[in-house]
């Protein structure tokens, strides 16, 4: 690729005549981006591209169109350009999937298609868990399988909802699953209603929904001012149950991760919190954690409690690291 693109964006003819991609399409992203496109600009529906290398660049582009860039910045699986003249000036670089295949889409805001950004895979693991195991519901269809996330997936009949995490044989925090269609029913037969008072006895619960709020009012079968309304009420009833609204199934999946870590990592480490599990927390009684249930000696209890007090951490269910039990010698040389 020659020098001298900086930081303009260049539209060129594809010199491979063979190629259904007729144009090529050089942004200035790290040194150079090449893709092969089906246009010069995404005017009345987006692009299809495909990443090339650098060397299909010719020496002598046949240049159809270029422009200095105003900003040229990646948001998340997305390229933002930003062109410096009056018209055509915003578009989008979406890096997302497409009947299971990584694709690459060039489209602006006039496009009467839009693609969604890929969710990205998480960078760590949440709340400092490095293996979590979550519940998923025996009766939950084509739930989540969490391959991004460091989790162990097992599945057993819940009490309530369909994902969760056992404290001591108890569900600390359990998390309903829905799709705009399946909210929208069950807010219409109130069975919704119902789960949220179940939900209600678990210290930590919540309602995902696998879109955006806008889509409640794109309903062609329901009214959609009633189920609005209806979900506005149940959420004013029951305050400590949030309700959230991911926009995509991808982000559902890593809310649902993020939320079920934080909160066994509160109810683990929080004295009230756990005690609270221990008052009205329900039982998972299919779970291996009640069918197995750890039994530490009370000193081993002293030592894991006083870990988690001064951030150590201490894995459920798994020994004492010998390094812990020296630090609780030296500052309890009488225990």
């Amino acid at each position: 690729m020659n020098d001298g693109t900086g930081s303009e964006l260049i539209v060129a003819v594809n010199p491979n005549t063979a190629s259904k991609l007729a144009f090529l399409l050089l942004v200035p992203y790290r040194g150079g981006l090449l893709l092969g496109t089906t246009g010069t600009w995404p005017r009345a529906k987006s692009l299809y591209c495909r990443p090339l290398p650098p060397y299909a660049w010719p020496e002598s582009p046949q240049v159809l169109d270029r422009c200095a860039m105003l900003s040229c910045e990646r948001r998340g699986s997305s390229i933002d350009l930003v062109l410096d003249r009056a018209r055509e000036n915003r578009s989008q670089l979406v890096f997302t999937t497409c009947r299971g295949r990584e694709a690459v889409f060039w489209q602006s805001m006039r496009c009467t298609t839009q693609y969604r950004a890929r969710p990205l895979p998480p960078a760590s693991a949440a709340a400092g868990i490095t293996r979590l195991e979550i519940i998923v519901d025996t009766r939950e269809q084509e739930g989540y399988d969490f391959s991004y996330q460091p989790v162990r997936v097992v599945r057993h009949k819940l009490a309530c909802g369909d994902y969760g995490v056992g404290v001591d044989g108890r569900l600390a925090p359990a998390v309903e699953r829905k799709s705009i269609p399946d909210l929208a029913s069950s807010l219409a037969d109130r069975r919704l209603e119902y789960a949220l008072a179940h939900l209600a006895a678990v210290p930590h619960a919540a309602v995902v929904v696998e879109d955006d709020y806008s889509q409640l009012f794109a309903l062609e079968y329901l009214r959609e001012n009633h189920v609005a309304d209806r979900l506005a009420r149940l959420q004013v009833h029951y305050p400590a149950i949030p309700i959230v609204f991911t926009g995509t199934r991808g982000l559902a999946e890593e809310w649902v991760y993020r939320f079920l870590s934080a909160a066994r990592e509160w109810v683990v480490n929080e004295p009230p919190a756990r005690a609270r599990v221990d008052r009205v927390g329900l039982s998972t009684a299919k779970s291996p954690a009640a069918r197995n249930p750890v039994a530490y000696s009370p000193s081993e209890s002293a030592v894991r409690a006083w870990a988690r007090t001064v951030g150590l951490a201490v894995a459920e269910g798994e020994p004492i690291r010998a390094g812990i039990w020296a630090s609780w010698r030296r500052t309890h040389p009488h225990d």
